[in-house]
């Protein structure tokens, strides 16, 4: 059997640890850090198999409750600091994993630069942030986090000094000290408003800067102008489903700050703009369209007399002052001399900006005009608008139903529309949609839920109105199941003038299902041609171009388990295929992935290339959550890297021909069906049919103890219920990370695998189908991270000792032979055999996750024996951040 790489240290992570060892021995004591390096040692000895380490005692239990906690938080902010070092040594880049290479292979198949610009030139690639809470750290430990990656930036540099004079040195050693003493724990649950802010600091600090700079690469690479194709998108302040606090208020808050933080980057862009060209009148031509600019910009002082360009940056200043105080009802951080007229919207802005960019190409050249600070500034008018990030509204369809049943009553229109059947309903819909007449009025009275849905529409038109129609474009329904789900959509965003009858009918926001289930997504086929079969939707969608729908990796995997996910939504996105072509209408896919495997996580390169062909077209979306948002966008280095990757797997996916036959294709998907089918009755079985499973894991897992976790606004179940069936599929997974079992990553498969007897298809299929290849790599991963003897430990904690052995003991057995089935099937002698510095990178964290998930499962007891020291309560919650931390992609 081949050895397993040593685990290495890269110099980053040696740096890193040796400050923190420093900064714990001075402000924790020596005995402190004796005692917490005893255990490190001991732990890492074990993992390196050193001869009798098995037999040295840990030290946990040595540790008082004071103890325990600093012991916990030291191991978190190792973990924290090897993130952070294995972001910055490229570990998450991907070979070939950028636009250059995309197009160089493209050019390989005869694709050349004027087709990927043409398919640019409708594509839309965003990666959509959300609250799902899986971040389990506070905002103040990752903003220290990444003041430590700027500060390495500078040391990588050889610089020696901070701008402020501070030591480089000193300065990182300061940061890690104000992390050792900054509160991990937040001590109040988030509110909207906090995650608004949370989210806003990434597109503010991070895309703002980013976007602009990887789209100056990318002209490059493809030797013209490229269009803004990629734009971030938000759900936080418009994700209702589930989240009562999410209200028209918040949707205002998040629009207006968002607002805020783009208008105030633009007024920064222009004034430094205004200092750069300094032309004088005295040594260039003058541009007629600049000079018309400089005159109408009021400035008449004497020093700028032969300064066209900077007066008329100085009106555009004053426009934009004007825009900020108009959109903010605030002043301006630095409010200009000169009063202006704002700018109605982005395109009036842009407009002067290009004036300026005319005139400058006209002074002999475009690398004054469309490069530099004035370039990078209208690339980001184009991407970012007034409103920074395309905010979307969601919410479940049972309560579109009650709101617009309630409409059409008062109205006395239809006493009981719930009664009606969907061929009904949908006739009373079109009715009412093809009306001028609104259904609501102002002397009528309304439930609180109804008046809350209408207010969020109002305020979706007034943000229309406000920001432009880019601020909100999409109204995603969770658990669509029909076409009536889709026009009672229509209905509430007529209300407020987003839905426009007439001949011709306009939809301003588009209606956009979720398909969720295993049964939804099949379903979802037939749904989308009774919806396209209507004249005027058909119209809309014709009109707009394109069609968007949403497919669900979290419930349909809590649903039907890891393989029958990836297979179910695979099928659903090619069963939609041709409902589209045969509508002429495009096709654009959201993903609504998670960070953990078993929520569709995992490489988005590898995710989005192994979608099946003909079915991203350009077009794609993908959720970004919890834990991600801040590994992915943390820092611009990590944010180009993961950006960079979804542009070129986009390009490829959209243009690359079929690596398969079509003989070979029949071949594979067949075999993934029979897969597919054998994994979903053991998950089902296991999950669903088993008596006392909901117990089993209520028991063995923290999940009870993450509801006390403050990191988010949204309830952990969609009812009061313990069924799984209610439970958020983020608390489910999360809950299976911590125990280290990660089942809904893997169960299933390996027993589908071993039921399959054509060894050598598997094979194959492993080695050319990216579909799974990519299925098969996540699930590696996930076994990598998982630890049958730890998990044992928490099964100990069932009280019925024979429910606990009966259902365990089919866990371990389902993985063994996963782990044993995937080997084989990947040619394989260990896991990640095949990836080593993915390999060193769980190895590197092993050694640190086992003593936090040990002293987990002995306070877990405490806490459920009854102690009621809040030290106890308080290392729980604790462990679940540090583990989670070490993890990555948890949740």
């Amino acid at each position: 059997m081949a050895s397993s790489p040593p685990i290495t240290n890269n110099s980053d992570i040696r740096f890193l640890g040796r400050v923190l060892g420093d900064v714990i021995r001075a402000y924790g004591g020596e005995p402190l850090f004796r005692r917490i390096e005893y255990i490190r040692s001991a732990s890492v000895d074990r993992h390196r198999g050193i001869a009798g380490a098995e037999s040295i005692d840990p030290g946990l239990d040595s540790l008082s409750l004071d103890d325990t906690l600093d012991f916990v938080r030291s191991f978190m902010l190792f973990s924290m600091l090897a993130n952070l070092a294995e972001d910055r040594q490229g570990i998450a880049a991907e070979p070939g994993a950028d636009v250059e290479h995309a197009v160089a292979k493209l050019k390989e198949h005869g694709i050349d630069r004027d087709r990927i610009v043409a398919l640019l030139e409708h594509a839309l690639v965003a990666p959509v942030l959300t609250a799902h809470p899986t971040e389990v750290r506070r905002k103040s430990m990752i903003d220290h986090r990444n003041r430590i990656a700027e500060l390495m930036r500078m040391k990588d540099d050889g610089v020696a000094e901070t701008p402020d004079g501070d030591l480089v040195d000193e300065a990182i050693v300061r940061q890690v000290a104000l992390l050792w003493q900054t509160r991990v724990l937040r001590f109040e649950r988030l509110y909207v408003a906090d995650e608004v802010e949370n989210a806003l600091s990434y597109l503010r600090d991070v895309f703002l800067p980013t976007l602009p700079a990887l789209y100056a690469r990318w002209d490059r690479a493809l030797g013209s102008r490229v269009p803004a194709f990629l734009r971030p998108g938000n759900w936080i302040g418009g994700d209702r489903d589930g989240n009562p606090f999410v209200t028209a208020d918040s949707m205002r808050l998040t629009l207006a700050r968002s607002s805020e933080a783009v208008l105030a980057h633009y007024l920064d862009a222009v004034h430094a703009l205004g200092a750069e060209i300094s032309i004088s009148s005295r040594h260039a031509q003058i541009d007629a369209g600049v000079q018309a600019l400089a005159d109408a910009s009021g400035d008449t002082a004497a020093s700028r007399a032969d300064e066209p360009y900077r007066r008329a940056i100085s009106g555009i200043y004053a426009r934009l002052a004007a825009t900020y105080r108009d959109l903010t009802g605030k002043a301006p951080p630095r409010p200009g001399a000169l009063s202006g007229e704002r700018y109605a919207d982005p395109a009036e802005f842009r407009a002067d900006l290009s004036a300026i960019a005319k005139g400058l190409a006209a002074q002999g050249g475009e690398t004054l005009a469309s490069s530099g600070a004035l370039g990078r500034l209208i690339r980001s008018v184009d991407i970012f608008g007034f409103h920074l990030a395309t905010l979307d509204m969601r919410q479940n369809s049972a309560v579109h139903e009650r709101v617009v049943g309630e409409l059409l009553k008062v109205a006395g229109v239809e006493a009981d529309y719930a009664a009606l059947d969907e061929d009904a309903r949908v006739a009373l819909l079109r009715r009412e949609l093809a009306s001028p007449r609104p259904l609501t009025s102002r002397y009528a009275d309304y439930s609180e839920e109804t008046a809350s849905e209408l207010a969020i529409v109002h305020a979706a038109a007034e943000a229309h109105q406000r920001y432009g129609r880019a601020a909100i474009c999409q109204y995603i329904v969770s658990m669509a199941q029909s076409v009536s789900d889709l026009l009672e959509v229509n209905i509430l965003l007529k209300e407020a003038g987003l839905y426009i009858p007439g001949e011709t009918p306009q939809a301003h926001v588009m209606a956009v299902p979720l398909f969720e289930t295993i049964g939804d997504l099949e379903a979802a086929p037939d749904i989308m041609r009774a919806w396209f079969a209507l004249p005027e939707i058909a119209a809309i969608s014709k009109a707009r171009g394109h069609q968007e729908v949403m497919i669900g990796y979290s419930d349909s995997n809590k649903d039907g388990g890891y393989l029958t996910s990836t297979w179910g939504l695979s099928k659903g996105s090619t069963a939609l295929k041709p409902v589209f072509e045969e509508a002429g209408i495009g096709m654009q896919l959201f993903h609504g992935r998670g960070g953990a495997v078993g929520r569709g996580g995992g490489s988005s390169f590898a995710a989005i290339q192994a979608q099946p062909p003909g079915t991203v077209q350009g077009r794609i979306r993908i959720t970004e959550q919890g834990e991600v948002i801040a590994a992915k966008y943390g820092t611009r280095e990590s944010a180009q890297t993961n950006l960079e990757a979804m542009a070129s797997a986009t390009l490829l996916a959209s243009l690359e021909p079929q690596r398969l036959s079509d003989a070979d294709a029949a071949r594979f998907e067949a075999a993934m069906e029979e897969l597919s089918t054998t994994a979903f009755k053991a998950y089902r079985d296991l999950v669903y049919g088993t008596d006392g499973f909901t117990t089993f894991f209520r028991q063995m897992t923290p999940i009870a103890e993450i509801a006390g976790l403050k990191i988010g606004s949204r309830p952990a179940s969609r009812k009061k219920s313990d069924a799984i069936e209610d439970l958020r599929a983020i608390p489910w997974v999360f809950s299976w990370a911590q125990a280290r079992v990660m089942l809904p990553g893997w169960y299933g498969v390996g027993q589908a695998l071993a039921g399959f007897k054509d060894r050598g298809l598997l094979r194959e299929m492993a080695a050319g189908w990216p579909l799974f290849a990519s299925t098969l790599a996540n699930m590696e991963m996930v076994l990598a991270k998982s630890d049958m003897g730890i998990a044992e430990r928490y099964a100990a904690m069932v009280e019925d000792r024979d429910l606990a052995d009966a259902i365990f003991g089919r866990i371990r057995d389902g993985w063994r032979t996963t782990h044993d089935q995937l080997l084989e099937v990947t040619r394989q002698t260990r896991l990640l055999e095949k990836h080593p510095a993915l390999e060193t990178s769980i190895k590197l964290r092993l050694p640190y996750i086992e003593p936090l998930n040990l002293l987990q499962v002995e306070l877990l007891k405490r806490h459920r024996a009854g102690e009621t020291d809040p030290k106890i309560e308080q290392g729980i919650l604790l462990s679940i951040n540090a583990i989670a931390t070490a993890l990555r992609n948890s949740g």
